[in-house]
């Protein structure tokens, strides 16, 4: 194996070992949050509740946060999100300390959260391009998702243990601190020179509207926003994912900390393998049988009553998912030019949360009226046939290659 060459740039390393870090503790505290509010509140709308409350902000405000990291200076404005998110992952660790937490209080700190990603998320993704050269994106993009899905291999099988050793509140300090990995990552940074056109429309509702058009202009970034929103929608078994430990496998809350990883670690298998490998052709239909298998490991996974059959099928999951995360991230920010890339990024972080979150009221609901299992294996079949629906829409997904391989790992010149 060799050095992946978008870490050999410093202020990139800095940027994803900062995220590493930070990731890690937002992981912890979101399965955390799971496990918190199903133990406040056994019924299953109740965890569905909190999809309402981390996606109504980001589709509210991420409009607003991508045209503002085009007109911005992007590191600022993470140290500024950054901040304010470790101060409300310090709220939240004090009302459980001390006794006065609700659900409602998690809701409304889980909301304002959700402010502070839909700002944050557009401006990071943005400033990606700004720390390396061209040349080495396809990469960076494959480490940055690794950095994510390392921490969220680690972040839930923490949780776990965290709480059963120290309690519930110790999992929300902990993230806030890791919150800190990232201010000092910002700072050893330094200044990141951006496009003068990145600035010249300023945050108004024409440069917003420019970015949505830009969307709509361009079909194979649209399509691949689509069977993410769809996929994701469907087959989001996550936040039942407390329900299923307890009530189907009969396990406690260390393993459903394990159960929780296993995602991450299918997912960081993948993103290793491959930043080694030098290019994927075929590109469009590489995405859309990632995201099919991504249903069929769903299914499974609502089937089985069998632990390590369960672990197993998320870990496909994860697998699957990091496939189609790789791909379609580096086929959109390569087809977007500097100057749009932060609103590019604000539409498509509605479209990426958007489903799982709406997903997890829809799962709620369901699990609700026909019980967790069949709103789990419902969910797969519909991400399937959702994702062939898209395909025929869209024939341009399908037969997408781009105009040459797309550049994955190490070997990317």
């Amino acid at each position: 194996m060799h050095i992946p060459p978008s870490l050999k740039h410093k202020k990139f390393f800095y940027l994803w070992l900062g995220q590493l870090i930070s990731v890690t503790g937002t992981q912890m505290q979101l399965w955390a949050l799971f496990w918190h509010i199903n133990h406040l509140n056994e019924n299953p709308m109740a965890l569905g509740g909190i999809g309402v409350a981390r996606i109504l902000p980001v589709i509210i405000f991420s409009l607003i946060g991508g045209a503002l990291a085009d007109s911005m200076d992007r590191r600022k404005v993470m140290f500024v999100t950054q901040s304010i998110a470790a101060l409300l992952a310090v709220t939240l660790g004090l009302l459980t300390q001390f006794g006065q937490i609700t659900i409602w209080y998690i809701y409304l700190i889980t909301a304002l959260q959700a402010v502070v990603v839909a700002f944050d998320g557009p401006s990071r993704q943005a400033l990606i391009p700004n720390l390396l050269p061209k040349k080495d994106l396809p990469n960076a993009f494959s480490m940055t998702f690794t950095a994510f899905e390392a921490g969220a291999v680690l972040g839930p099988a923490l949780s776990g243990i965290i709480i059963a050793s120290f309690g519930q509140e110790a999992v929300y300090y902990f993230n806030a601190i890791s919150f800190v990995a990232v201010l000092i990552a910002l700072v050893m940074i330094g200044d990141v020179p951006q496009s003068i056109a990145a600035t010249s429309s300023g945050v108004s509702w024409k440069a917003i509207k420019d970015g949505i058009h830009f969307i709509f202009s361009k079909p194979i970034i649209f399509s691949t926003m689509m069977v993410d929103f769809v996929a994701t929608f469907f087959a989001s078994a996550s936040t039942l994912m407390p329900i299923i430990a307890k009530e189907v496998l009969n396990v406690g809350v260390v393993e459903y900390g394990y159960l929780s990883a296993a995602s991450a670690v299918g997912a960081v298998l993948v993103a290793v393998i491959l930043s080694q490998v030098k290019e994927i052709r075929r590109q469009g239909m590489v995405f859309a049988a990632a995201v099919v298998v991504f249903g069929i490991a769903t299914i499974v996974f609502g089937m089985t009553k069998s632990i390590v059959v369960a672990w197993l099928a998320i870990a496909v999951t994860g697998g699957a998912d990091g496939v189609s995360t790789i791909v379609r991230n580096t086929i959109r920010q390569l087809q977007t030019p500097d100057h749009v890339r932060g609103r590019m990024t604000s539409v498509n972080q509605i479209f990426f949360m958007g489903g799982p979150q709406l997903g997890e009221i829809e799962a709620g609901a369901v699990a609700q009226f026909f019980g967790a299992p069949f709103a789990v294996v419902t969910g797969g079949i519909g991400c399937i046939v959702g994702t062939i629906l898209i395909l025929w829409k869209w024939p341009q997904l399908r037969t997408y290659n781009g105009d040459e391989p797309m550049l994955a790992g190490a070997t990317a010149d």
